[in-house]
């Protein structure tokens, strides 16, 4: 590393003001500047928590544009934080180009551990395949939809979306997919927070009784109930032709989980008994 200073990627509250830690409060006040979406928002954390640090805008209109001057300021000794209006920066936020800019300057980066929509929401939503894809916001086309979920199918697959798209989207994955639950979280850590467990069709009347408005997060459940329908005898058959080619039981079992999406602890005592 050179003399330059450091860039903190800082996650933020999503809602509730109370979740930030410590760690990230003294890094806001002991930065030279913050740069943040919308210095009205961010101002408004800062002052709850008597923090005095200049603001910067940076949001993705003006990313390219400011990124020169920010890598200037870094390469001059000044350590700055990113934020964004709520959450952990970079997950659908701006700063992408920046930090290309100073992976190639080699000027250190930090991430600090936070807050995050999308890791809150799966804490909270039951998948039993244990896995899943983040798609970011969804495309635009019922083709490239289908498209998206067909590669996923075995994965569950996590997106935001907004208020005025949802019932549209809610409206495909019952016309895609109608046995399969979504999970809708909105407005997470906040007064109205709620998460649902539904099927699209309930889901779409639900929302035509209720308030659709504030942060979403979504999620289409795999089946975990498909990961166990490979049968015993299947499994079986494979692991024999591994063992003969030499392969323990542990490795085996590791490769077929790996070919036919069943637990490696099943596949293992499977194979021991």
């Amino acid at each position: 590393m050179n003399n330059s200073g450091t860039l903190y990627i800082c996650p933020t509250p999503i809602g509730n003001l109370e979740d930030i830690t410590k760690r990230a409060l003294r890094v806001l006040s002991d930065v030279d500047a913050v740069l943040c979406e919308d210095t009205r928002v961010s101002a408004k954390l800062l002052n709850h928590y008597g923090i005095n640090t200049r603001l910067i805008s940076f949001h993705k209109y003006s990313e390219k544009e400011k990124s020169t001057k920010i890598l200037a300021m870094l390469k001059e000794g000044q350590n700055l934080a990113l934020i964004s209006d709520a959450g952990t920066p970079l997950i659908n936020d701006p700063g992408v180009y920046l930090l290309e800019d100073l992976l190639k300057e080699n000027i250190r980066v930090i991430p600090l551990p936070g807050a995050s929509a999308l890791i809150t929401f799966l804490s909270g939503v039951f998948n039993p395949s244990g896995k899943f894809f983040f798609a970011g916001f969804l495309p635009r086309t019922d083709k490239e939809r289908e498209a998206l979920f067909d590669k996923y199918k075995n994965t569950t697959v996590v997106f935001f979306e907004s208020p005025n798209r949802l019932l549209d989207t809610l409206a495909f994955l019952d016309a895609y997919s109608p046995d399969r639950t979504v999970v809708i979280g909105r407005e997470l850590t906040k007064i109205n927070e709620e998460i649902l467990h539904l099927k699209p069709k309930e889901a779409i009347d639900y929302y035509h009784s209720h308030v659709l408005k504030g942060e979403l997060v979504v999620a289409l459940i795999s089946d975990g109930e498909e990961i166990m329908k490979i049968e015993d005898e299947k499994i079986l058959s494979y692991a024999k032709k591994l063992d003969k080619l030499g392969y323990s039981a542990k490795d085996s079992s590791k490769i077929i989980s790996s070919l036919f999406d069943v637990p490696k602890n099943y596949v293992y005592a499977l194979i021991i008994k």
